[in-house]
């Protein structure tokens, strides 16, 4: 869809706008297509929401030196966890539709949502439900794959795209262009097959599935609370609860020294952080300068979607090593 929407030469290049933070291999794509990234912040303070001030901010900004032509949508965030709302799905469409822009709805992690007061709902569905002037306009490529959420299988590549709103031709055209580009392993069409018809009551598998679906959201759910006391336990680390997804990003809160030794080695802080947790615990965390992050803050992402033994011996090492590594530099 980049390689449709991005119009690579010319005198104005086409711009797409993307959150902060985001799914790290999508801003790769933007780049390889040389299309210029129009960022939007999320407000890490609400819980990673989507401010429609700072979406306007940011397609204003970016009009002055490029042509903005689509809205990347990450939901549930990664790396962030977050989830939108009903109310703000609905802005954002309306944004798209007064804005005339093309929406990019990144729905890969929709199956794995863990708080009860917490509801995923598909941009297509949401859209199809706002009334003929909207519902018929607004053009929309939503996206799953099988190597995400309960599935997980990631060695299983498999995924696929959703249009809505499309003139045929177009359509068409996309088809023929990924019929010849794309030749997914029958292992991940297989995994894609089971993933978008699983078993169903009656099913002789149906018991079984729904024990690994529910072992596996009963895992998640326990880490994410536990990761939640164990950080609101460190000082120098706070993290906004996890909704969906698999992973957390907490915010460093680092001494200026570690700040300011990072800087001399010609590295940000949050890596500086993350290569002494690698070489001191063995513990792997990516830091949030690869997703982005608001200029002067710091983050790491965390994945905990693993056994709850596991989890814990990881949260006790990072714990002690969050502990040496702020006295260090305190």
């Amino acid at each position: 869809m980049v390689k449709l929407l991005v119009q690579s030469e010319g005198s104005c290049r086409t711009g797409v706008l993307i959150p902060v933070p985001t799914y790290a291999t999508f801003t790769e794509a933007l780049e390889d297509q040389r299309a210029a990234i129009i960022p939007y912040q999320l407000c890490e303070e609400q819980g990673w929401t989507l401010q429609m001030e700072e979406l306007r901010r940011a397609l204003h900004a970016g009009r002055r030196t490029c042509n903005p032509v689509a809205l990347y949508i990450c939901n549930p965030g990664n790396p962030t966890g977050h989830i939108q709302s009903r109310k703000s799905i609905e802005e954002v469409i309306r944004f798209a539709a007064e804005e005339r822009l093309f929406l990019l709805a990144d729905e890969v992690y929709q199956s794995c949502v863990y708080r009860e007061d917490t509801k995923f709902e598909s941009y297509k569905k949401v859209l199809s439900e706002m009334g003929s002037t909207i519902s018929s306009t607004v053009e929309l490529a939503s996206f799953n794959s099988a190597s995400k959420g309960f599935m997980g299988e990631c060695g299983l590549r498999g995924g696929y795209m959703e249009l809505v709103n499309l003139d045929p031709a177009v359509k068409e055209y996309t088809r023929k262009l990924f019929s010849t580009r794309s030749s997914p392993p029958v292992g991940g069409q297989i995994a894609l097959d089971l993933m978008t018809d699983p078993p169903k009551p009656g099913d002789p598998s149906f018991p079984t599935f729904s024990e690994e679906v529910q072992s596996i959201k009963n895992m998640i759910s326990k880490n994410a609370c536990r990761i939640q006391e164990v950080f609101c336990e460190i000082p120098g680390i706070s993290c906004q609860p996890l909704k969906a997804g698999f992973f957390v990003f907490p915010c460093l809160h680092l001494p200026p020294r570690a700040i300011k030794w990072a800087k001399k080695k010609q590295m940000e802080p949050d890596m500086l952080y993350c290569l002494h947790l690698l070489e001191e615990t063995g513990l792997h965390v990516r830091p949030g300068g690869e997703f982005g992050q608001r200029k002067d803050s710091y983050h790491f992402r965390l994945f905990v979607a693993t056994h709850e033994d596991t989890m814990e011996d990881v949260l006790q090492r990072l714990k002690t090593f969050h502990k040496r590594f702020m006295k260090e530099f305190s």
